[in-house]
């Protein structure tokens, strides 16, 4: 017998319960354990019908995608469910927690399914770049219907018991003992003469095919470079146009072609990835965590702002910091305003929005926020501002209190130099805007306490971010690797790409926009300041570009003056503008440059290598411990795009010794000194291994 799964009877009713902690995934001894569970008391006469159920937290939650790698073994999920479903005796799945992926898939393998009022259902495997592969594209649809079916697998989301039932995704809520409730449901089935009932057997409604088509158009920009989404509607479409055992013949081919794509492996190592990001190598598990009950943000800009409102979110009571009274208002105003409008989304009600508003107290001194236990200061980006705040919280924030600046570039190290407690300052590098973006890049300084550490990583996860934890240098992981990107295709640009072509190449990559239609949406004069900076820090390029700072001082700083790189008639469609076309060629020839065609590859290769090249040397310098959380930064901060699986794991991908022999090939045309390798990455190719390897 499985010894994950087990069985027995009570009275005339079979008990088949799953014990396979922490979720009761799928694994191989509980797919033979329910087999041979059913198998058995199919065989024993005194047993009329049976309930399943789950010991623990959960239903199945799902399949053991670990068997992903090693192989699945027998038996395969199709045949167990297949055992059930056309099981002469009723069975009834009795649901609670989750049922998800190859869980959901097994209750609809079931005649009859019960669940708890908090239980959820849902078939999240798209999110994995798969589809659900043991008939849930062909028996969901036969109970939901096409719209609903499409809703539900494409979209991958969780749906509540009583949205279930109204689907007809369950036959009944239940309250209680979910045992008791389940042997009770399956011995009134018995009286009311009720037997077996498969979803096989219903047959489909008949549905106009323009519903499938109108569905993937109306996902094509959203979904873009993803097969899944696709492949699903596809399998959707064969549930209304094929017998169920042809449907079943097709979903099984396009969820082999699944399993065997880049993209869906890109999307399960993030899966993997996002899960591993929070355990920092090195630091103990058991390390201890400064308690967190109250924050306090310093700055009420759109940063600041965007902050606070994580915080309130967590339901953490969060004071927020400005000198001046006009600035505090116009915080507050902009983040009440960012409230209502998810309010009149739906997505959460009117009471919410008092809510959290109620847990932002505003403030313009520093004396009201002396007893919190964390301080963000997201004040201007400028060392010597930065270094005054410091000064003061050292002052006035107690004793153990966590000091955290929210810089995107500048030393941690040296900002802590300024107060008397550096092993309580860490960088927590929100991305914008702050109250949207999942990412959190912290920064851990040269004296940075270890429990200061797991404290801010832990808190990542509860203010409903991805923590990611990299060291001290310039630009840290993330804007370090753009920071290369961003120089080689200004320097392509004066060499005769336009800046729409590098945009275009860019986007078809699978970014959400590219490098100039960022650089306009975000603000020139951004970037401007930010290079400012750095010629005053003595950070000086050897070939500098400046067609982008010209455009600056011309008073076009993007989108928000209607004129930057592009120009913006609507305020958001970006136009080619031919003032800046003779501005770029200008500067060229300025510089000595003779600009030339330049191919979408070359484009490829010098905006994406540059930054697999920056990658490695923050791997060998320690920045970050792993690829892993170079390429969570990179999917969550930057819009790298998921299916292709961060920038590293790409680089696996595509072969290590082809961006080494471009960067070769570029040195010869270009010279050394932007076109060094990596140490690292030349021995990795020497030994024929993948950063993964490491």
């Amino acid at each position: 017998m499985s010894d994950t799964v087990s069985y027995s009877t009570q009275g005339v009713i079979g008990l088949i319960k799953v014990n396979n902690p922490p979720v009761n995934a799928l694994c191989q001894s509980v797919r033979a354990g329910l087999k041979e569970s059913v198998e058995n008391l199919l065989a024993d006469d005194s047993v009329k019908a049976i309930v399943l159920i789950c010991e623990g937290r959960t239903f199945i939650a799902g399949a053991d995608i670990n068997e992903f790698a090693t192989g699945m073994g027998e038996p395969g999920l199709v045949p167990v469910i297949g055992t059930m479903e056309t099981a002469a005796k009723p069975i009834v799945a009795a649901i609670h927690g989750t049922a998800l992926g190859g869980g959901l898939e097994v209750a609809l393998g079931c005649h009859y399914r019960v669940a708890l009022p908090t239980a959820l259902v849902g078939l999240p495997e798209v999110n994995l770049g798969l589809l659900p592969g043991a008939g849930g594209t062909q028996r969901l649809p036969r109970l939901v219907g096409a719209e609903a079916a499409l809703e539900l697998i494409v979209g991958g989301g969780h749906v509540p018991a009583a949205q279930a039932k109204a689907l007809g995704i369950i036959d009944d809520i239940v309250k209680g003992d979910l045992l008791e409730a389940g042997i009770a449901y399956a011995e009134k089935l018995l009286a009311d003469g009720k037997g077996p009932r498969a979803i096989r057997d219903i047959t489909p409604e008949t549905v106009d095919s323009a519903i499938f088509d109108n569905y993937e158009a109306g996902i094509a920009r959203k979904q873009r470079g993803f097969l899944a989404p696709f492949h699903i509607i596809n399998c959707i479409r064969a549930a209304f146009e094929l017998p169920f055992d042809e449907g079943m013949a097709r979903e099984q081919e396009l969820f082999d072609e699944l399993m065997a794509s880049s993209e869906s492996a890109a999307q399960r190592h993030i899966f993997f990835a996002e899960r591993e990001v929070a355990k920092v190598p090195g630091l103990p598990k058991d390390t201890a965590k400064r308690d967190i009950k109250t924050a306090a943000i310093i700055g009420a800009g759109t940063m600041g702002g965007g902050i606070a409102m994580n915080f309130a979110n967590a339901g953490i009571p969060v004071k927020l910091l400005e000198l001046k009274q006009e600035f505090l208002d116009k915080g507050l105003a902009t983040i009440r305003g960012n409230y209502e409008n998810t309010a009149k989304k739906g997505r959460i009600t009117q009471a919410d929005v008092e809510t959290r508003m109620a847990l932002i107290e505003p403030t313009t001194s520093y004396d009201d926020i002396k007893g919190v236990d964390i301080v963000i200061e997201a004040v201007f980006e400028n060392m010597d501002v930065k270094k005054e705040v410091f000064k003061t919280l050292d002052g006035v924030c107690k004793q153990g209190a966590i000091l955290a600046t929210n810089t995107s570039t500048l030393d941690v190290d040296e900002i802590a130099s300024v107060t008397q407690r550096p092993q309580d300052v860490i960088g927590m590098h929100f991305f914008s805007p702050a109250n949207v973006m999942r990412l959190l890049e912290n920064v851990r300084g040269e004296k940075t306490a270890d429990d200061v550490i797991a404290t801010v990583m832990s808190l990542s996860k509860r203010i409903g971010k991805i923590g990611a934890l990299v060291g001290v240098c310039d630009g840290f992981v993330g804007n370090r690797m753009l920071h290369a990107r961003t120089r080689e295709s200004a320097f392509l640009v004066e060499e005769g790409a336009t800046p729409e072509q590098i945009d275009k190449v860019l986007f078809d990559y699978g970014f959400p926009m590219g490098p100039f239609t960022m650089a306009d949406m975000a603000g020139l004069d951004v970037g401007y300041k930010v290079r400012e900076e750095r010629r005053k820090a003595g950070k000086i390029e050897q070939r500098d570009s400046v067609w982008i700072d010209k455009i600056v001082e011309m008073g076009r700083h993007g989108q928000k003056t209607n004129a930057g790189i592009y120009l913006y008639e609507d305020g958001r469609t970006p136009i080619p503008d031919p003032v800046v076309k003779d501005l770029i060629a200008q500067c060229a020839k300025d510089a000595g440059i003779e600009q030339r065609q330049i191919s979408d590859q070359e484009i490829l290769e010098r905006c994406m290598y540059p930054m697999i090249n920056e990658g490695a040397l923050i791997l060998e310098e320690g920045i970050a411990a792993r690829p892993l959380d170079i390429d969570i930064i990179w999917i969550n901060g930057y819009g790298f795009p998921a299916y292709k699986g961060g920038p590293m794991f790409w680089a696996d991908q595509i072969g290590l010794k082809n961006i080494y022999d471009a960067y070769k090939k570029y040195a010869l045309q270009f010279g050394e000194h932007y076109w060094q390798p990596a140490p690292l990455l030349e021995k990795l190719v020497k030994e024929g291994k993948g950063f993964y390897d490491l």
